[in-house]
C-alpha cells in the first residue's frame, strides 16, 4: 500500500468526520460569542434587542456554515482558492459602484437582509490564495524575485482598492497578513527589510504630505493620528472617544462595576460601545479580571490551531490554518491596543464579540476551513 493509499484510507468517512472535529475549538468560539452576547445586552439596557438577538441568530447560521465547510475535503477549498479571491475582488469593485454609505464610508453591499462588507471576505480569501499558491510553488523558488513579485501583486490588488472606500485599518491589516502568509512560506527576510525601510519611507512621506495637495491621507486620518498621539489636545472633539474610552477601562479596576452596571456604557458617554469600544464596556463592568478571561480564551483558540497546523503533513493545510489563526490574532490583537490607546482607532471589530453580520460569519466560514483541514489531515 502506498502512502497515498494509505492516507486516503485513514481520513474519515461520513458522520466518524463529525467526531473528528476539532471540538474544544468549537467550545472556545461558542464561549467567546456568548461574551459578546452577554456584552450586547448589557449595553442595550438589558435587552435581546436591537443587539444580542440578530447576533445570536448570526452565530447559530454561522455554526452551521462552519459544519458544512468542515465536512468538506480540504483539496476542494484548495481548487476554489482562486475563484474564492477573484469573487472577493469583484465584491470590492462592485463597492466602488453600488457600496451602501455609512458613516462617511462606503464598504457595504446592501443584501436587503444584511449588509455585507466584501473587505471582510477578502481578509480569508486571500489567506486561501496565498496558501494555494506557496502549496503549488516549489520549495527552492519561494524567494526568486519573480515569484516573490506576484504574491505582492495579489495582495496590493485588495488593498488599493479597500483603501478608496477609505477603509485604512482594513488596508493594513491586508497588508500585514499577506506579508505574514510570505514569511510562513518562508520567503527570505531581505525582502522584509526592504518593505520595512520602505514602510518608514513612506511613512515620514505621509506626515510630510499633510497639508499640501497631493496629501496621501483623509483629514479625518491625521485627525486620528493627531488623537493618538495626544488625545487631551481634543478631549471633546476627536480625543473624546479614546479618552471616554480609558475612563471606561480605568473604571473597573480588578473585578468591575458589576453586570449591567456600567456607568460610561450605561449613560451613553462611551461611543461605538457594541462594535469597536465593546471591550471597554467588558472591562468597565467585569474589570481587569474579565478582560484577561477574554483574552485568555482568545490565546487558547490560537493555541489550538497552532497544534493543529503543527500535526499536518499537508503544506497547504497548514500554511491555511496559520495564516486564518494569525489573521484572528490581529483582529484582536489591533482592536484591543486601539481602545487602549496603544494604536490609533482604525475601526477594527473585536472578533466574535462586536456586533457585526459580516465579520461573524466570515469568521466562522474561516475556521470552518480550519476544521476541513483538521479533519482531513492525512493520518
Amino acid at each position: 500500500m502506498t502512502y497515498l493509499e494509505h492516507n486516503v484510507k485513514t481520513v474519515p468517512t461520513g458522520w466518524r468526520k463529525i467526531l473528528h472535529l476539532n471540538w474544544p475549538l468549537v467550545l472556545l468560539l461558542t464561549a467567546v460569542a456568548s461574551v459578546g452576547f452577554l456584552m450586547l445586552y448589557s449595553v442595550a439596557g438589558g435587552s435581546f434587542s436591537p443587539w444580542a438577538e440578530p447576533q445570536m441568530k448570526r452565530f447559530v447560521l454561522g455554526l452551521g456554515a462552519m459544519m458544512f465547510v468542515a465536512l468538506v475535503p480540504i483539496w476542494f477549498w484548495r481548487n476554489m482558492a482562486v475563484l474564492a479571491y477573484l469573487g472577493a475582488l469583484g465584491l470590492l469593485i462592485m463597492v466602488e459602484f453600488f457600496g451602501a454609505v455609512g458613516m462617511g464610508a462606503q464598504r457595504w453591499i446592501d443584501l436587503g437582509f444584511m449588509r455585507l462588507q466584501p473587505s471582510e471576505v477578502m481578509k480569508i480569501a486571500l489567506v486561501m490564495l496565498l496558501a494555494a499558491y506557496y502549496d503549488w510553488l516549489p520549495l527552492n523558488k519561494t524567494s526568486r524575485p519573480l515569484w516573490v513579485l506576484l504574491p505582492v501583486v495579489l495582495i496590493l490588488a485588495p488593498t488599493l482598492l479597500v483603501l478608496t472606500q477609505p477603509d485604512l485599518g482594513t488596508a493594513l491589516l491586508l497588508m500585514i497578513a499577506g506579508g505574514v502568509m510570505m514569511f510562513l512560506a518562508g520567503v527570505h527576510l531581505a525582502y522584509f527589510a526592504t518593505v520595512i525601510g520602505a514602510g518608514v519611507g513612506a511613512v515620514w512621506l505621509v506626515f510630510y504630505s499633510r497639508g499640501k495637495d497631493w496629501q496621501l491621507l483623509k483629514g479625518y486620518q491625521y485627525k486620528r493620528i493627531d488623537t493618538f498621539l495626544d488625545p487631551s489636545s481634543d478631549p471633546l472633539g476627536a480625543g473624546y472617544n479614546i479618552t471616554q474610552a480609558k475612563i471606561a477601562m480605568g473604571s473597573g479596576g480588578w473585578t468591575g462595576k458589576g453586570f449591567m452596571q456600567g456607568t460610561q456604557s450605561r449613560l451613553n458617554f462611551l461611543p461605538e460601545k457594541h462594535t469597536d469600544f465593546i471591550f471597554n464596556t467588558l472591562a468597565e463592568e467585569f474589570g481587569f479580571v474579565g478582560g484577561v478571561s477574554l483574552l485568555v480564551l482568545y490565546v487558547l483558540i490560537l493555541i489550538f490551531c497552532a497544534a493543529s497546523a503543527l500535526q499536518n503533513r499537508d503544506r497547504f493545510s497548514s500554511l491555511l490554518i496559520l495564516g486564518i489563526a494569525l489573521t484572528f490574532f490581529l483582529f484582536f490583537a489591533v482592536n484591543m491596543s486601539m481602545v487602549m490607546g496603544l494604536a490609533p482607532v482604525v475601526g477594527v471589530p473585536l472578533p466574535m464579540v462586536s456586533y457585526g453580520g459580516s465579520a461573524m460569519l466570515v469568521l466562522m466560514l474561516a475556521f470552518g476551513l480550519v476544521q476541513s483541514a483538521h479533519v482531513h489531515r492525512p493520518r
